[in-house]
């Protein structure tokens, strides 16, 4: 049986090299034999189910060692359908935004303008703006326009 494990860790960091405790991370599932793709939110490794689940605590160990203060896990079987996407990078910004939805108390869409536009400055902060199309689903998860969205993320860099 072939796994899939999908891993954040936390701090995020928008721009600049990434997090030791990303970095880690990865270069110890790489160590452990499985593949890794490392992208700006999170990293997908791939193996068979005894490697995988083996090299987890591992992992989750370098993360931790490397400064991270949360690591979050998602495991899935894969099928034989080497068709369907390896990792809904989706459902990494959808975690972001459920996040600040809770920390800002409410729905995107409902905040207020100065609320939008802090949602969207601890929306960057946290890397979501890393992911392709992250604006546009940004954008209708706060109802506005992707244009709105970056006006937002150019003034705060005024």
């Amino acid at each position: 049986m072939q796994l899939e494990a999908e891993f954040t860790s936390e701090p995020f960091h928008g721009e600049g090299p990434p997090p030791e405790h990303a970095v880690k991370a990865r270069d110890t599932a790489e160590g452990a034999g499985l593949s890794a793709d490392f992208g700006p939110l999170g990293t997908l490794v791939r193996g068979d189910a005894d490697t995988l689940l083996d090299a987890l605590p591992a992992i989750a160990r370098a993360a931790l060692d490397g400064g991270a203060t949360r690591v979050t896990l998602q495991l899935r079987q894969v099928g034989d359908d080497t068709s369907e996407p390896a990792v809904e990078l989706h459902s990494a910004l959808a975690r972001l935004i459920g996040d600040v939805e809770r920390e800002l108390g409410g729905k995107l869409d409902t905040l207020d303008r100065a609320a939008k536009q802090r949602a969207v400055r601890l929306l960057k902060e946290r890397g979501a703006f890393g992911l392709r199309k992250s604006v546009s689903t940004v954008a209708e998860a706060l109802g506005v326009t992707r244009f709105t969205v970056y006006n937002y993320l150019n003034r705060d860099q005024d």
